[in-house]
């Protein structure tokens, strides 16, 4: 007799707000933009940074693809080439493959760079002349009665119209991107 898996459904992502009491929650006073996606937490043990390298390990080709085009497109006006949220992997430091106990404040995790980091949040960051950009994973322990979640949010400061320019044209595209990003923390482990 042959038994086949019951595949799980797609966790359901929500639209939050920004964890109070967060790292990145600090960082709102003058944001022009930010979301954050909650869903629930099929891992909760393992750590904020550890279900950030597990999902950017496997970024989905289409969203490489769209990254390709924005690198493209940006340097045409002079903005950075961010590269891809997978690269990097394993750093030049030698550091083990996705082991998050390896990081520390101020090491590059793809495009981004840590800039708070402990075991229920880390966040990352990357600075242009046209905007700074941080992105959070926060993992939240189970109220009574309720499972354990984890969220993502991202806090946009834009420093010039350039910036308005950027964010009117690639909000759509992050808030796909999001969505399926916090769709793939719960379901990567």
């Amino acid at each position: 007799m042959t038994t086949t898996a019951t595949p799980q459904p797609a966790p359901a992502v929500h639209a939050t707000q920004v964890p109070p009491g967060t790292a990145i929650h600090a960082t709102l006073p003058g944001a022009h933009f930010f979301d954050a996606y909650e869903v629930a937490d099929r891992h909760p043990e393992r750590p904020a940074l550890q279900a950030w390298l597990d999902v950017a390990a496997r970024t989905p080709a289409w969203t490489r693809a769209l990254m390709a085009v924005r690198n493209k497109a940006v340097r045409l006006v002079g903005l950075k080439d961010l590269g891809q949220l997978h690269d990097g992997y394993p750093p030049a430091s030698g550091r083990a493959l996705n082991d998050a106990r390896s990081y520390r404040v101020g090491d590059r995790v793809g495009i981004f760079r840590i800039r708070h980091l402990s075991d229920t949040e880390v966040v990352m960051g990357q600075d242009d002349r046209h905007l700074d950009v941080q992105v959070s994973i926060c993992k939240r322990a189970a109220a009574p009665g309720a499972a354990p979640t984890v969220v993502l949010s991202t806090v946009v400061h834009i420093h010039n119209l350039l910036g308005h320019a950027y964010m009117a044209v690639i909000t759509p595209f992050h808030r796909v991107i999001a969505r399926d990003t916090a769709r793939r923390l719960a379901q990567h482990g």
